[in-house]
């Protein structure tokens, strides 16, 4: 169950950052973490940068994991049980957002956040790294509150999910500070590709939030682990 789930958690973060409200800014985003435009900057030094971004945001969701298996780990399994049907219903909604049957004001409207510049760009580039932990745009809500309430139904592997998600998100970001420009390139040449983002990426969520209120991802879990022996 738990190499499914961090699975899940890591495809959610690799999700988030090509989202089409993130991917297009990352090269402002590289220049802005490393005080000049990214085309002037060195590799190493947007790799550096890159790191310290994924390690701020990496720090809030590791503290995060650590708080849910805290405090709902002992809770009673009935309890459990409904946390997980309560989890299901808020994923399959973020599902129904994604393929925009609802339209919530909390998820419509964008979430900013600003960061002081500390003299040290290396402080800078951590806080805010932690800071993009706490704030998002839209579409980076549904899928990262599809995995917090995922962590929630599931307190002892709340940990792991969240740290999943952190490298599936963190991992694109230090090769694309490290590979700037030819991501750029790439970008360019693969824009029709995010066009129907939202409707894959809905139907994904609609069904991990049915498999989660059914209680049947533990089955696929354990198809995942046969899998697992059969190709390793």
């Amino acid at each position: 169950m738990a190499e499914l789930t961090f699975f899940i958690a890591f495809l959610a973060g690799v999700i988030s950052f090509f989202a089409p409200c993130v991917i297009p800014l990352v090269p402002a985003f590289l220049g802005y973490l490393s005080g000049v435009r990214f085309e002037q900057a060195s590799r190493w030094t947007l790799l550096k940068h890159s790191l310290l971004f994924v390690l701020g945001f990496g720090a809030v969701f590791s503290v995060l994991g650590v708080l849910l298996n805290s405090l709902l780990s002992n809770v009673a399994y009935t309890v459990q049980l409904w946390l997980g049907r309560i989890a299901g219903v808020i994923i399959i909604l973020f599902g129904f957002y994604l393929l925009g049957f609802i339209k919530p004001k909390f998820l419509m409207a964008e979430h900013k956040f600003k960061v002081h510049k500390f003299k040290s760009k290396e402080l800078t580039s951590f806080v805010f790294g932690a800071a993009f932990a706490v704030g998002w745009t839209p579409c980076v809500g549904a899928v990262l509150g599809s995995i917090l309430a995922l962590a929630a139904s599931m307190p002892g592997e709340s940990l792991g999910l969240l740290l999943g998600y952190s490298l599936g998100l963190g991992i694109p970001f230090l090769i694309a500070g490290l590979f700037a420009q030819p991501f750029v390139l790439w970008l360019q040449r693969h824009e029709t590709l995010f066009k129907y983002y939202n409707v894959v990426i809905g139907i994904l969520v609609l069904t991990l939030g049915v498999l989660v209120f059914t209680g049947k991802l533990a089955l696929i879990a354990g198809s995942f682990s046969f899998l697992n022996k059969v190709l390793l």
